[in-house]
């Protein structure tokens, strides 16, 4: 059952995925509408899952889930990624590679692979104030809190010096 992001409780699950480009506005809105249809018919074992998402700089994909209503089993985790994988293979993003860093750098947002992050890191390209995206958060309150954060802040930290 797809709900609003915003009312889901702070303790919601949360999935981010980070796409490795800015999606166009035209590409937003058709992912918007698969997100939508996707998560209307999302279920565990044939019951319904109160879920929603959140799409902040026009790259990073957010599914939250109200597990007080029904929590999400390994089918339905599975169809989810089979799901964000259909964006991939559609949009030809990558949206599952856990291991590239994105940074804001101003208003931009950079995305870089971890070697890459710990190299600019090293050479003070970046600084323990420099904003990253903390995509390990795991519900929606660490999600408003703790997502967008200075690397001293997060497990970023361990490349600063």
């Amino acid at each position: 059952m797809l709900v609003p992001f915003e009312s889901l409780p702070d303790n919601a699950r949360v999935w981010i995925y980070q796409s490795n480009r800015s999606f166009t506005e035209e590409e937003l809105d058709q992912i918007k509408q698969k997100l939508d249809q996707f998560l209307t018919q999302w279920t565990v074992h044939g019951s319904s899952l109160q879920a929603g998402y959140d799409i902040k700089y026009k790259r990073f994909i957010t599914i939250g889930l109200d597990q007080e209503m029904n929590a999400a089993s390994g089918c339905s985790i599975d169809a989810s990624v089979q799901f964000i994988q259909s964006i991939e293979k559609e949009y030809n993003v990558d949206l599952l590679d856990k291991m590239n860093v994105s940074f804001k750098q101003g208003e931009f947002v950079a995305y870089k692979p971890l070697a890459d992050f710990r190299k600019l890191a090293k050479n003070k390209s970046v600084s323990p104030k420099t904003i990253v995206f903390n995509n390990l958060v795991n519900n929606k309150a660490e999600y408003l809190s703790d997502w967008e954060v200075p690397a001293s802040e997060s497990w970023h930290k361990r490349f600063m010096n």
